[in-house]
């Protein structure tokens, strides 16, 4: 790949941070945009505390970014360190706080998030995806019925089929330089991560939606790993071609170049047919790492964008 191609990742959590990790051992002009509706945790009690975006999405994409020397690393494992004790600190991460801070003197988010990135050294830049915070509220049905839950770490751990899935407020603000970013990239990723809870949303802030579905990019879809446990997690009890169709709902003029699997996944041949009809490459690799079955290996994957770069997306 090009050093100096430009590439926006988008997403949340883990997720993100794998494919960011992955990204930035082959080219340095990275933007992440990142969901901003946890609720839980260290980034709720913040949000419930102050008047901002949760933060620990984007401070994992910017440890994730950060150089790699030694200022860097220790950096990033501060921004990462959480508290442990008996009093209100308690599980909050140094970096949370850090932005927290920088915001609540500043209250400028992008100017927070840019010089928290200067001190780490990041390889590109972290961009929230909606200059508010959001809430996520689903329906999903079961043997039950129907069940309505709002809040990013009830959405991910609701059991069901989904129904419906919204943001709240419907039609936030994005950032003009995320819309940019999309604009002037050469490559879009999106996943792996949390389906329902940080890939889909940033399908359902309008004018990033459309920036994303016009960029002339070439869109790589990160399909997440299966797991043997089918009660676990919202991934788990549909099939790749059944995620696929339900991001296209919400998008459904978004075309991908590229929807990638591992290579356990089940549905390869019905995923295979369906990408055939729509002129989309599907591409097969072994993703999962060893030593954290149920996570991408990070090595893995950039070898896999190598491979995507040299002989599937060429030029």
């Amino acid at each position: 790949m090009s050093s100096d191609r430009k590439v926006v990742a988008l997403g949340g959590g883990h997720g993100l941070a794998a494919t960011l990790t992955a990204l930035r051992s082959l080219t340095s002009n990275i933007t992440a945009i990142v969901t901003v509706a946890d609720n839980g945790g260290s980034s709720g009690r913040l949000r419930q505390e102050f008047p901002i975006l949760p933060p620990g999405d984007l401070r994992m994409a910017l440890a994730a970014l950060c150089s790699d020397d030694e200022w860097g690393r220790s950096w990033a494992e501060i921004m990462q360190y959480r508290f442990t004790s008996e009093g209100d600190l308690n599980g909050h991460a140094v970096g949370n706080l850090l932005l927290a801070a920088l915001w609540d003197r500043d209250e400028d988010t992008v100017a927070g998030l840019d010089r928290v990135g200067a001190l780490l050294k990041v390889i590109g830049r972290v961009l929230p995806m909606s200059s508010q915070p959001l809430d996520i509220e689903a329906t999903f049905e079961n043997s039950i019925g129907t069940k309505i839950v709002r809040g990013q770490a009830e959405v991910a751990t609701t059991k069901g089929r989904l129904k419906t899935l919204r943001i709240i407020p419907e039609n936030p603000h994005a950032y003009p330089e995320a819309l940019a970013a999309i604009a002037d990239a050469q490559w879009i990723t999106m996943g792996p991560g949390s389906w329902f809870s940080s890939v889909i949303p940033h399908l359902l802030v309008p004018s990033q939606r459309d920036a994303i579905v016009a960029s002339k990019a070439k869109k790589i879809l990160l399909l997440n790993l299966d797991t043997a446990d089918k009660s676990a997690g919202e991934y788990a009890g549909y099939s790749p071609l059944e995620h696929l169709q339900i991001l296209s709902t919400y998008a459904p003029g978004l075309h991908f170049d590229c929807v990638v699997i591992d290579h356990s996944s089940d549905g390869e041949r019905e995923l295979r047919e369906h990408l055939s009809t729509l002129g989309s490459e599907l591409v097969i690799a072994d993703l999962r790492s060893a030593g954290s079955p149920l996570h991408h290996d990070v090595k893995k994957m950039g070898q896999l964008f190598s491979h995507i770069d040299s002989q599937i997306l060429v030029g």
